[in-house]
């Protein structure tokens, strides 16, 4: 039996979708994207969203949109997928790395104040499946009139305290990369409250041009655009917001089969007790992305041996995120940063295959071999020294 990491749960609907858009004879920016646009705005409850072509550059438009640039400092965890800090880099400001609460693998709220300085123009939470310390981030914010933007990549559809990822921090950006929870192969969405911020992010995508090529399709009168400031081409295709727009409207039944599989791993993996299995209450609504778990330093083998194992017998597994302090680029401009929550998630995480196709069988293989590598070995590195805080 061989299991992947993770499956795009994708259908005839979605292939008829990207059909008609072909031909159609209208393939980039056009009205299946507006249409995807106000989709999101009903799904989520915030007042406006604009799509691009992915979150990378979702999160990047934001912090051009926000104003931040050169000089300016951007809040952000280090744990978390490279695009975090890197998009913050490439506006011209500089990451500032905080640990996260091992808890929910997010940042700690409790350590932001510390890092503020008066160069601190934004906060950049990053969601693992799910957000946490939400009121208290914005609070943050309001407080040091500082703006947050959401790394939400892996969250369209989580809830924090009940209320949608998306429907109340100023920016919002979410991920339809074949790993996410829906996918159009690629894309990106932002979420905001703010009309005039939506406006000038529709602007900045497609080269900041006064007036869209949609609009002047369907005016009876001639029409010349000017370009008013200096913009990008981050537009999504009209094909890719087609698939998109079929996806969120079966996004909740992917969920709950998403939790349904984790429901099942947490039965099996909560009874062992150098386990540590995702945190899900009813303040903390997981998507389920990824399934990830955490090793402790009790554990009688090591991350990287059960992940040996696990490829072995053919099943797909993956390291949790990373500490983006300790890779390269970013180790230059901190050469002496230590964030030990951080750490040692990136040596003691894994990521099981989980995916709304995943069948019964499929997960019992996965879950006896976990238990069968552990019960063959012994310890044998020493990333598994230490503890968490």
């Amino acid at each position: 039996m061989k299991i992947p990491l993770t499956k795009p749960y994708l259908s005839q609907e979605e292939e008829n979708a990207a059909s008609e858009v072909i031909r159609s004879g209208w393939l980039t920016q056009g009205p299946r994207v507006a249409e995807l646009e106000r989709k999101l705005v009903d799904y989520i409850g915030c007042r406006d969203a604009v799509a691009v072509s992915s979150c990378t550059t979702a999160l990047y438009l934001c912090l051009i949109a926000a104003g931040i640039g050169d000089g300016d400092e951007v809040i952000c965890p280090a744990y978390t997928f490279i695009a975090t800090p890197n998009s913050i880099v490439h506006a011209g400001a500089k990451p500032v790395f905080v640990d996260i609460d091992p808890a929910t693998y997010n940042l700690d709220p409790n350590l932001i104040e510390d890092t503020i300085t008066n160069r601190t123009k934004a906060i950049m939470p990053a969601y693992q499946g799910m957000a946490s310390g939400t009121d208290e981030i914005n609070e943050i914010a309001r407080k040091h009139n500082l703006a947050v933007i959401e790394d939400a990549a892996p969250a369209i559809g989580a809830l924090y305290k009940g209320r949608k990822v998306g429907s109340e921090s100023f920016l919002s950006c979410f991920s339809l990369h074949p790993r996410k929870v829906i996918t159009a192969g690629e894309g990106g969405l932002i979420t905001t409250n703010d009309p005039e911020t939506g406006k000038k992010l529709r602007k900045l995508r497609h080269h900041y041009m006064s007036v869209t090529d949609l609009e002047r399709h369907k005016s009876d009168d001639l029409i010349f655009e000017s370009y008013p400031e200096v913009g990008y081409n981050f537009r999504m295709t009209d094909i890719q917001a087609a698939i998109a727009s079929v996806q969120i409207d079966r996004l909740e039944g992917l969920i709950v089969k998403r939790r349904e599989l984790a429901y099942r791993y947490n039965e099996a993996f909560g009874k062992i007790n150098w386990v540590s299995v995702p945190v899900n209450d009813e303040n903390h609504y997981n998507t389920y992305q990824s399934y990830m778990i955490r090793l402790s330093p009790e554990a009688p083998v090591s991350r990287d041996n059960i992940m040996k194992g696990l490829m072995k017998a053919q099943i797909a597994s993956r390291r949790g995120f990373i500490s983006c302090h300790k890779e390269s680029y970013y180790r230059k401009m901190y050469p002496d940063l230590t964030l030990k929550n951080s750490e040692y998630c990136t040596d003691n995480c894994i990521i099981l295959p989980l995916f709304p196709a995943m069948t019964r069988r499929e997960q019992d293989y996965v879950i006896e071999n976990f238990k069968r590598i552990a019960s063959e070995s012994t310890v044998d590195t020493p990333a598994l020294a230490g503890s968490l805080r």
